[in-house]
């Protein structure tokens, strides 16, 4: 037991330093930053597909990141919450949307009060949780009776015939930074891709109801086409990528 938690504390640390080293950098790769006009317009439909009007409802924004989600939030009307493990992504996100209050804390161990927010959103998350049944079980903690959970996610650890076929004739520059990826998600839970079945079936074990998946995230891949070489664009259309909501249970009072 004592040597398992240390491992994780371990991995935990490295994960919080590769993200603290992207962060320079992070809004410039294309996918992260989300881009005025289409693609801006496609991600909030998807938000109010799931998560309806806004209603100055509190939002908990998991792994922030550079606070690109948490701004969409802010503007689509939720009283925003950005929480990340990167102090340097922080950084970022609190000069883009100053009225937006910024944490840091570990997203599976977030030390937040019972019942505090209305909606949490992720994106891009799950597939580095280490334990995700812990996770989905704080997050339902979090939320307030009939709150709600939006996931962004996809899997993409998992290469068939096209993707190894890409990345053959597709070099990278940053291989250091590679290699520490690539040893990252070696160790997390998903190191063999986060499937949306799979998550699925972990939020229902954890006590969340009303799921939902949702492939239909085309019209966020059209907006972000042109900011991709034919490589990224072919890579991203083969990866299985999902959006996935649903409801903590509400509570009756006898």
């Amino acid at each position: 037991m004592t040597t398992t938690s240390h491992s994780n504390r371990d991995l935990r640390d490295e994960i919080r330093d590769y993200w603290s080293d992207r962060a320079a950098t992070f809004d410039n790769d294309p996918g992260h930053k989300i881009s005025a006009g289409a693609e801006l317009f496609a991600w909030a439909n998807l938000f109010r597909r799931h998560l309806g009007a806004a209603n100055g409802r509190s939002l908990l924004d998991l792994a922030s990141g550079t606070g690109e989600i948490a701004l969409l939030c802010k503007e689509l009307g939720f009283a925003v919450t950005g929480l990340d493990w990167a102090e340097p992504m922080l950084e970022r996100a609190r000069s883009k949307a100053p009225e937006v209050t910024f944490l840091q804390a570990d997203a599976e161990r977030t030390m937040l009060p019972d019942a505090s927010f209305d909606v949490i959103v992720t994106r891009h998350l799950v597939w580095t949780l280490i334990d995700p049944k812990a996770a989905f079980a704080e997050w339902r903690r979090l939320l307030k009776p009939g709150g709600k959970i939006l996931i962004v996610d996809g899997d993409f650890v998992s290469r068939n015939w096209l993707t190894r076929m890409i990345e053959r004739f597709s070099g990278s520059t940053s291989h250091g930074m590679v290699s520490r990826h690539q040893d990252i998600v070696a160790r997390v839970y998903f190191n063999r891709g986060a499937r949306s079945e799979a998550v699925a079936s972990l939020l229902l074990e954890a006590g969340f109801e009303n799921l939902r998946i949702d492939n239909r995230l085309s019209a966020i891949h059209r907006a972000q086409a042109h900011l991709f070489s034919w490589r990224k664009s072919l890579l991203r259309r083969s990866e299985h990528r999902y959006a996935i909501s649903a409801s903590a249970p509400m509570t009756t009072k006898e």
